[in-house]
């Protein structure tokens, strides 16, 4: 089984978890633009792809990026979990709200994309 195949739909991933660092970066009018958005972003990447890996690890037989279960969930809970012990440990802000709010927005962006998928798919197919 090819990873290589599996990389657009990471990179999906990780474009949304820029997109959200960089709205809550705007939102707070926080300055340094690219340093500020990889400071605040590194956390969440790396819970992304260490999510990525346990999936793959754990169903490589069965994987598909594409479904919510357990590929979905894994991810998404990996970016928000992971991303926010890294914050912590590097020093950055945990507000109660600001995990609130991760968590929601994350929870939308990777697992959003996976449940319209199959959709996308059928369209396409009767196209």
């Amino acid at each position: 089984m090819s990873v290589k195949k599996y990389a657009p739909f990471l990179l999906i991933d990780a474009i949304l978890v820029i997109i959200f660092c960089a709205i809550g970066r705007r939102t707070h009018e926080e300055a340094n633009a690219l340093a500020g958005l990889a400071k605040t972003s590194w956390p969440f990447l790396t819970g992304l792809v260490i999510g990525w890996a346990a999936t793959f690890a754990l169903y490589r037989d069965k994987f598909n990026a594409v479904l919510l279960l357990p590929t979905g969930i894994v991810v998404w809970l990996g970016a928000v979990v992971i991303g926010m012990i890294l914050r912590v440990l590097s020093g950055q802000g945990t507000q109660f709200s600001f995990i609130v709010v991760a968590t929601l927005v994350l929870g939308a962006f990777l697992l959003g994309w996976r449940a319209l998928a199959p959709l996308v798919v059928k369209i396409r197919t009767k196209s």
